[in-house]
């Protein structure tokens, strides 16, 4: 086989691509690879034909090529190519987003050249201020746990948030995404919240400290903190659920979530008076949170049924994953806290939003309290981002 690359460009117009592969197809030459796109209104195309029963020379081919493209208003250049021994791939897919500004390419590919990462492809996504630039990438025989592990720390340390993504995993169709509540979908810590309305804050977060140094696990530190909130009135529960805020973009990513046909999860060590509240309102699917006893009005300090702890989580997913007849790899998991830990791991996609390291550590990418949204990029819901127009 002999092969020629040609390549096209110039101005977008229709019959570019027809006009350029009718001059090959009349002198024999056979397509055996071709990718074409348009670039801010730039047509761009690379072809590579096989010209072993061309019925023309090569140099001929090349001058009647220039001429169509003098005639369609594009430049072409035609040069000879050697197909390169092909070897195993070990490809991943990484998507870095942040605040646009000059140079966030160059810093980039600089990190992945230095990581001996071999880029494949290369596109960028825009939606307002929020860029996102999806690379497929070839990490040859690195460690894929170290090299994601370098390249966190790499791009974070530039502002930016990454997602680092097995090609297979990335192909496979995500149909069920699943977000922690406090301090995930709202901008809050309810229990705090609820900690302040009943003169309790310091010793709730004295509780909280305690779990977080591993000196009291979850389920006694929720059942020791709802016990500080006996005789809260329940009208005091509904203040907060109407003040609270929902994250930036929370709102406007499970609009595009539902309409791009995902169940959408809410899976909270929180409880259900605000997760119930939050499921009517954002028309989620599923909403689990630990539920609060009321007697008379008011809370009595204790919790009914099961308690949702980092395991119940995992549990919860699964059984999830079982009623709608999907794989692991079919899930995404978005959460903050240590408690997210297990679901972040088991789901096809494990997604740390502003989260500490050691939930980082084992999420397949990081996402910034501000770009929350930029999980539309990652799983190209459509009509929720745009091709980069400015």
């Amino acid at each position: 086989m002999k092969l020629v690359a040609v390549s096209v460009y110039g101005l977008d117009k229709p019959g570019i691509i027809y006009g350029i592969s009718k001059v090959l197809a009349d002198n024999g030459v056979n397509i055996v690879d071709i990718e074409q796109n348009v670039i801010q209104g730039m047509f761009v195309m690379f072809i590579i034909g096989d010209v072993e029963r061309c019925r023309v020379s090569v140099e001929e081919l090349r001058k009647k090529l220039e001429e169509k493209g003098k005639e369609l208003g594009v430049h072409v250049h035609v040069s000879p190519f050697v197909r390169p021994k092909q070897k195993e791939k070990n490809l991943y897919v990484i998507t870095v987003l942040g605040k646009d500004r000059v140079g966030i390419v160059r810093d980039i590919t600089k990190i992945l050249l230095e990581h001996g990462v071999n880029i494949e492809r290369t596109s960028l996504t825009a939606r307002d201020k929020l860029i996102s630039i999806e690379f497929v990438v070839d990490i040859g025989n690195a460690d894929p746990n170290e090299i994601k592990r370098r390249l966190k720390e790499d791009v974070e340390s530039y502002g930016l948030d990454i997602v680092i993504q097995p090609y297979s995993i990335f192909k496979r169709e995500k149909r069920l995404v699943v977000f922690d509540m406090d301090s995930t979908i709202v901008d809050a810590e309810i229990i705090d919240e609820l900690a302040k309305a009943a003169g309790v804050e310091e010793e709730v977060k004295e509780i909280t400290r305690k779990a977080m140094e591993g000196k009291m696990d979850y389920k006694r530190a929720l059942i020791e903190r709802v016990k500080l909130l006996k005789g809260l009135p329940v009208e005091v529960l509904e203040n907060i659920y109407n003040r609270i805020e929902l994250t930036e973009g929370a709102k406007e990513l499970i609009q595009a979530l539902k309409k791009a046909g995902y169940k959408v999860a809410l899976v909270s060590g929180g409880f259900t008076y605000f997760t119930e509240k939050l499921k009517k309102e954002l028309g989620l699917d599923y909403a689990f949170g630990n539920e609060l006893e009321i007697k008379d009005g008011k809370l009595t300090g204790r919790i009914k049924g099961r308690i949702i702890d980092a395991e119940e989580k995992a549990k919860i997913i699964e059984e999830l994953a079982k009623k709608e007849g999907i794989s692991k790899e079919n899930i995404v998991a978005v959460g903050d806290g240590a408690n997210d830990r297990i679901m972040i791991e088991n789901a096809g996609l494990g997604i740390a939003f502003n989260a500490k390291d050691v939930l980082k550590e084992v999420a397949d990418g990081t996402l910034s309290k501000e770009n929350l949204i930029g999980l539309a990029s990652i799983l190209k819901l459509p009509e929720e981002f745009k091709k980069r127009v400015t």
